[in-house]
């Protein structure tokens, strides 16, 4: 397992004084790349192999989301490493060590020349650990839309949304979803997320994002207009 310590800064805060939730994803992502650093196999070296992580999907529930100011630790491990896809899970402490944010995820290891997904390599391994898979439900193998959706308006992917791969981040992709609940008038006390991350967007690309119905939320296609799903976002109140 592998941690770090940090302290809800005011710029990573929503309204209420608490951490957001793109802070929030971002501390999970910042935690896998300093894992990464941590093991000598960082964002220098897969450059220089030509390789880069990309992420399949996230399941991540909230019990509550740390206030201004307060102390908390992010972990991360990887529980399952074979073939063309690696499993790690997270969880955010609170100042009392109680674990307020638990999550999984799966990635895939990009080979930058040939353009595609790859065998993950030996050298991968030492991210492995022991330490079992948390206790949460499984990740959806396709999370469903219904119906034709209500549309909210077009983003047009700037620089500001791009990261070292130069596609849109992750964590970029449910502020879209966020952004385009908010602009339908649908408030939502978000206290599961999915997101299954289907095509790679880029920079000039856009996404039109279209807000379906779910259980307990709505699910937020984010699609190019024409067919293809960049990824699908599902927040949920209650699970």
């Amino acid at each position: 397992m592998y941690s770090f310590d940090g302290r809800v800064r005011y710029s990573e805060c929503n309204e209420d004084g608490r951490l957001s939730l793109v802070s929030m994803m971002n501390y999970l992502q910042d935690c896998s790349t300093f894992h990464s650093e941590a093991t000598e196999v960082g964002l220098d070296w897969l450059k220089e192999q030509g390789l880069g992580w990309i992420l399949g999907s996230w399941l991540i529930e909230i019990d509550e989301l740390p206030r201004f100011a307060e102390k908390i630790r992010t972990n991360t491990w990887c529980y399952s490493l074979k073939g063309l896809h690696a499993q790690r899970c997270f969880s955010i402490e609170d100042s009392t060590g109680r674990p307020v944010v638990r999550a999984d995820s799966q990635w895939f290891l990009f080979d930058r020349n040939a353009g595609k997904v790859c065998r993950i390599p030996d050298s991968q391994r030492v991210y492995l650990s022991d330490e079992p898979r948390q206790d949460l439900p499984a990740m959806e193998r396709k999370i469903k839309v219904d119906g034709e959706g209500r549309q909210a308006s077009p983003i047009q992917v700037s620089e500001q949304h791009l990261d070292t791969n130069r596609h849109v981040n992750n964590a970029q992709y449910v502020m879209f979803a966020l952004d385009a609940l908010a602009e339908l008038g649908h408030p939502l006390d978000v206290h599961r997320i999915a997101v299954q991350y289907r095509t790679m967007a880029w920079l000039g690309n856009k996404i039109v994002p279209l807000v379906h119905v779910c259980e307990a939320g709505y699910t937020v296609e984010l699609t190019n207009g024409e067919g293809t799903t960049y990824a699908v976002v599902k927040l949920q109140e209650a699970w």
